[in-house]
């Protein structure tokens, strides 16, 4: 547990293995070596079986969990925007990749009402700097994704996007999407809400937001044409989800560049807490437009040098780009406007986790206290008229 630990706290900071003497092939064979559930030629195992539910025992134990804290929350949501059960369905989502243990109940509020049955998954990755990947999406081969319940079906979509997107943009690498958990984790909870569903994994590695402006215009133009051409609706026939966590705070565990400038007591924790909530508030809640986008971009890493941190919100660069990309989508089919609302926030301090009595054999990959804990979002993307506010 504890090498688990080393592994992913210095993952989650892009600090994950230095580049080995023996070159980017050792770095790949160290790290599929970890891969906890492997895979085959046509189908994707699964990296972290610790974290996240690898079977239906573990996933119906997370679900049933996870829908009752989130209770009181969806309650809440429902009685302050005047939401049905049905309506409105997300065409985008922000969700924690972070540990069910203790992210599950963001993970329920995140993707809940994310029901279209193919869903376009914008990853972290977070070990590009092993494989020596940046400006670039990031696709994969694989047939199936492995599900709690079963294979989860890569939908025909992804071969259609790959063939309108320019082959100097794009990578296709199996071995990078098996050893990467930002996906993984969101895959079991969207088939617990659809047993049918389908999906396309991309991985975002850094990029300056020129980039990352040209690969989103590229990416929303090649989906805009795809979906024209099936007769789908954003949101219906179509969603995004966004796998992002937030701050990733303090001074013990987090390789050689901690972030903790308001220290690591409790004060410390509030105000990383009311930073990350200010961060939602500036660019991620409301209308969804490219310049709150490249401020949030900007605000967590050094333009010019965006491999280093700012604040350490490992989300830097999969939202921007996905959240362009289901913008233009739903702004070319639907002719509406984005928005997003905050739906909760939490960290893994304060989260009631899940029952220790009951876990199945899941558990945790880090320690949550206040030298060491990461922030969570859940945010929904819904349309509204263009001229809202």
């Amino acid at each position: 547990m504890l090498r688990k630990f080393a592994l992913v706290a210095c993952a989650v900071l892009g600090l994950v293995i230095a580049r080995s003497p023996h070159g980017a092939a050792d770095d790949r064979a160290k790290l599929l070596a970890q891969v906890g559930l492997k895979p085959t030629a046509t189908a994707r195992g699964q990296m972290d079986t610790v974290g996240f539910a690898s079977t239906a025992a573990q996933m119906d134990m997370v679900r049933a969990q996870a829908a009752a804290a989130a209770a009181p929350r969806e309650a809440a949501i429902r009685a302050e925007h005047g939401w049905t059960d049905a309506e409105p369905r997300f065409v985008a989502a922000v969700c924690p990749h972070d540990d069910y243990y203790y992210a599950s109940r963001l993970y329920q509020l995140a993707l809940t009402r994310v029901r279209a049955p193919v869903v376009v998954l914008f990853g972290v990755f977070h070990k590009a700097r092993a494989f020596d990947v940046s400006d670039r999406l990031v696709f994969d081969r694989f047939a199936t994704w492995r599900g709690a319940y079963g294979p989860v079906r890569v939908s025909p979509l992804r071969e259609d996007l790959l063939a309108r997107i320019r082959l100097d943009d794009r990578v296709v690498d199996n071995d990078m999407h098996q050893v990467e958990h930002s996906l993984e984790a969101l895959v079991p909870f969207l088939q617990a809400n659809n047993p049918n569903v389908e999906i396309v994994p991309i991985l975002v590695p850094h990029m300056e937001w020129p980039v990352m402006e040209r690969l989103a215009g590229e990416l929303g133009r090649a989906l805009v044409e795809s979906c024209r051409a099936r007769g789908w609706t954003p949101g219906r026939d179509v969603a995004f989800v966004l796998s992002a966590d937030a701050v990733h705070y303090g001074d013990v565990g987090w390789g050689a560049t901690p972030y903790c400038p308001f220290g690591s007591d409790l004060e410390g924790y509030r105000q990383a807490v009311a930073q990350d909530r200010q961060i939602l508030a500036d660019h991620l809640t409301g209308p969804v437009r490219a310049e709150r986008l490249k401020a949030f971009l900007y605000r967590c890493v050094e333009p010019g040098d965006v491999a280093r941190y700012r604040i350490t919100w490992c989300g830097r660069f999969s939202i921007p780009l996905g959240l362009q990309v289901a913008d233009r989508v739903t702004r070319e089919l639907g002719g509406r406007q984005l928005r997003g609302t905050l739906l909760d926030y939490g960290t893994s301090v304060s989260e009631a986790s899940l029952d220790d009595a009951d876990l199945r054999g899941l558990g945790t990959t880090a320690p949550n206290n206040l030298h060491h804990f990461v922030g969570y979002a859940a945010v929904g993307y819904y349309e509204t008229d263009r001229q809202a506010d």
